[in-house]
């Protein structure tokens, strides 16, 4: 019970925090906040990710927190450019297959 009110205050503080982020028609082709991004491995690895808050990310394995490594990399990148995403085992270079704001369904 301790654990379900300390989360309650938890998510209570940072509802006061929070901020709507608008789509704008400036962000067309350019990695940003919000952004759906195909990317490809040089290896061939293909991987549909989101941009999102640290808070959103909690059971989505196709979120990011826009302070991961992986979204410092691809932000204001454009389809067809390469990004170098440094990790502990080395840098690994990806590239952008395509943008979206909107997630067909």
């Amino acid at each position: 019970m301790r654990e379900i009110d300390r989360r309650i205050r938890y998510l209570t503080k940072r509802f006061e925090e929070l901020q709507v982020v608008d789509y704008s028609p400036v962000q067309d082709g350019k990695v940003f906040f919000g952004a759906w991004v195909d990317i490809e491995s040089v290896s061939g690895e293909q991987v549909l990710i989101r941009i999102v808050g640290p808070d959103e990310i909690y059971g989505r394995q196709d979120f990011i927190s826009i302070d991961s490594p992986m979204a410092c990399a691809l932000l204001k990148k454009a389809v067809d450019d390469d990004v170098i995403v440094k990790t502990p085992k080395g840098d690994k270079i990806w590239y952008v297959n395509q943008i979206r704001y909107v997630l067909a369904e």
